[in-house]
């Protein structure tokens, strides 16, 4: 499973996400796609993201937490990784 949640990005994206991800809520994306697409969105959010944007893309792996996260821009949140652990920290 992968989830993406994008803050300010334009609806372009959001409409090429749409294509692999259930928008649950404005921004919050979510499906189950390999591990090839779910880096090829990656690619394509780090790409098309603009500068006051920010991404968070969570996916699972075989991890204590059983996922992990990558972040892109300046997020309200930060993900702090303690020990193999991510925590999250309010900016």
């Amino acid at each position: 499973m992968v989830v993406f949640v994008v803050e300010r990005a334009q609806p372009s994206l959001r409409g090429e996400l749409s294509r692999w991800l259930f928008e649950v809520k404005a921004g919050v994306f979510v499906g189950k796609v390999s591990a090839l697409v779910r880096e090829e969105l990656w690619q394509l959010v780090t790409k098309k993201l603009q500068q006051e944007g920010s991404a968070v893309m969570i996916f699972s792996t075989n991890t204590e937490q059983g996922f992990t996260a990558r972040t892109i821009g300046d997020p309200s949140r930060l993900l702090v990784d303690i020990e193999g652990v991510l925590l999250v920290k309010i900016a």
